[in-house]
């Protein structure tokens, strides 16, 4: 007897996720550099042993572990062995939805046992193409996303209602832990306990990652005042918005603008080079 199987799957209004790069990363002067990751990254170890220094945190790796960075954190691996990952870079409002659904955190990132994984990344990442590769990433973060197992999930009605009003009023200036306390009629403190223990940060560090994040956003839009943008992203003092803006991304926000002026500068003179032909 035919049997048929359907599974219907809830509609979400804001269901973006982007993905900006896929990549195999064997060189070892690059893997034992710092860098500042502009984006969240999933991180799936093909070779060696060693500690990523994540920020203040240090993981443990080995082949198969799957570590998760955040936007704006620090990192570096240290190792004596040759070490070998595999990397996504991605964004979006669907991010912060994963890692709750999954209770991702900063004290809560490492995954072991997906040595599995390795060959279907590869593959995925070698027959990617121009045309193909943000499906194929896309599709590894969630394929792999999908493997993890919910031990711990946020499913903490409490702390959805505070990402909620976080994300939809982080450009107000005057939003803090006190005024989401208000709005929601709970004490502050036990709101900003709540908050450290199950997102792994302080509500303060939040609201400012959001904050950059929607700058960063705003530059890449078009605006060029760094005056404006740092007040359309909630900030009331032009100068302390440079110095987090500096600290979250690695540069200031004159040479973040400069630098996508000269992107843009340098893929006119590609499409007129190529319109000669």
């Amino acid at each position: 007897m035919d049997r048929n199987i359907c599974k219907f799957i809830d509609a979400r209004a804001e269901d973006v996720l982007t993905v900006s790069c896929f990549v195999l990363e064997s060189n070892q002067e690059i893997i034992r550099n710092t860098w500042t990751l502009k984006k969240h990254r999933m991180i799936l170890v093909t070779q060696g042993d060693g500690e990523f220094l994540l920020e203040s945190r240090t993981v443990p790796y080995s082949p198969g572990t799957l570590v998760f960075g955040f936007e704006c954190e620090s990192c570096r691996a240290q190792t004596q062995q040759e070490t070998a990952y595999m990397y996504i870079d991605f964004s979006g409002v669907r991010s912060g939805e994963l890692f709750r659904r999954f209770g991702i955190t900063p004290q809560n990132r490492v995954f072991t046992g997906f040595a599995g994984l390795i060959p279907m990344w590869n593959e995925s990442l070698a027959s990617a193409s121009g045309q193909n590769v943000d499906l194929a990433a896309e599709s590894m973060l969630l394929y792999t996303f999908s493997r993890l197992s919910v031990k711990n999930p946020l499913q903490n009605d409490l702390l959805t209602r505070i990402v909620e009003i976080s994300e939809e009023n982080f450009s107000d200036p005057m939003l803090t832990i006190t005024s989401v306390a208000q709005e929601l009629s709970y004490n502050s403190k036990y709101l900003s306990h709540l908050f450290k223990q199950k997102m792994g940060m302080n509500y303060s560090d939040y609201i400012r990652t959001l904050r950059i994040k929607y700058a960063v956003a705003l530059f890449e839009r078009g605006i060029d005042s760094v005056k404006n943008v740092a007040f359309l992203s909630g900030f009331t003092d032009p100068l302390y918005f440079s110095s987090v803006f500096r600290k979250c991304i690695g540069v200031s926000p004159r040479e973040f603008k400069k630098t996508l002026t000269d992107k843009e500068s340098d893929n006119k003179k590609e499409t007129d080079t190529y319109g000669d032909f």
